[in-house]
């Protein structure tokens, strides 16, 4: 049976069938739904059942507690229509993601455990996408990992990309790319995909938060800013465990139009220590003002939402995020 679910304040409508969730449904009617990591985790995709009820799905209460569901939130990836909804939303840009074939064009290897990735796509692709978005490589039996693309977009599109993959042992995809993965290898992607990218239509101060190759998509927003020359202040703080993990150090010293801030919370230097979340509550403790771009390892994340909220006065609604769930993070979620 399908049912009728009504957006607001859009008033878009579409159909969810039998088994589909709200945000899977609304994606492939072509409504531009947020969302980041589809596992109930980031709460990027968190909307308003207005009317209706849902089956909530596979949640942790520490993504969708008892007391936000009395509130009438609901996480749009895993919530499942009951009866004809009506959800509020705030629907975002967008291009409706393709299959796309891609060469491997560059294999570099700047850390023990991280791989950037040179993609060559197909010449006449022209594939467009918004500074932030990821791609999801499609594997075999049905497998998929998903990256976020560490370049800048153009109005007409690209034919090169680049990502960058931290190795985690027994990872089907890094394991392949540590030890299998060369020049001219074959691979096919499925994108551009997600939520996450640069608000323009705001002329608050930045603040972007970067754990490990969290890197990757705060890197494509800092060159997108760059490129569009946007005059808002812009401090990045890249948060890794050791100084040989901050692989793009010099890049980022190099970008005169931000402020950056590396952060090391397992080695003694000359910089800042510590947790990078914390390193920001330090330098802005009142955040009321601003907008937060967080992106990288999902504790890190969870934790300044949390905290920039309940400690700094962020407004919920200006924290945008991406979660880089491994298939053991989301397992532990199931």
């Amino acid at each position: 049976m399908a049912y009728r679910i009504t957006l607001k304040p859009s008033g878009h409508t579409y159909e969810a069938g039998e088994g589909k969730n709200v945000l899977q449904a609304g994606l492939d009617a072509g409504h531009m739904l947020p969302y980041s990591c589809r596992a109930g985790v980031c709460r990027t995709c968190r909307g308003t059942i207005l009317e209706g009820k849902v089956d909530y799905g596979l949640v942790h209460d520490t993504y969708l507690p008892e007391s936000d569901k009395a509130k009438g939130y609901a996480l749009l990836c895993q919530a499942k229509p009951l009866c004809d909804l009506v959800v509020e939303v705030r629907e975002v840009q967008g291009v409706r993601p393709r299959i796309i074939p891609c060469r491997v064009e560059r294999l570099d290897k700047p850390a023990p455990d991280v791989a950037v990735i040179g993609l060559r796509l197909p010449m006449n692709e022209n594939f467009r996408f918004l500074a932030g978005q990821y791609i999801d490589f499609l594997l075999k039996e049905g497998k998929r990992r998903s990256y976020s693309l560490a370049v800048r977009p153009d109005p007409g599109g690209v034919t090169a990309l680049e990502i960058h993959v931290r190795h985690t042992p027994g990872g089907v995809f890094t394991d392949h790319v540590f030890d299998k993965l060369k020049v001219r290898d074959l691979l096919r992607f499925e994108g551009p995909l997600g939520s996450f990218y640069l608000r323009e239509d705001s002329n608050k101060p930045i603040v972007m938060v970067a754990s490990g190759t969290g890197f990757a998509p705060i890197k494509a927003i800092a060159e997108h800013a760059l490129e569009k020359k946007i005059s808002r202040p812009i401090t990045l703080y890249w948060g890794v465990r050791l100084e040989r993990d901050l692989y793009m150090l010099e890049l980022a010293r190099s970008w005169k139009h931000l402020k950056f801030i590396p952060v090391l919370s397992d080695q003694q230097w000359d910089g800042r220590m510590g947790f990078v979340h914390r390193a920001v509550m330090e330098d802005f403790p009142d955040l009321s003002g601003h907008q937060v771009y967080a992106c990288g390892a999902p504790i890190v994340v969870e934790s300044a939402r949390r905290d920039f909220s309940a400690q700094c006065r962020l407004p919920a609604d200006e924290f945008y995020a991406d979660s880089f769930l491994t298939e053991a993070d989301k397992a532990a979620t199931a």
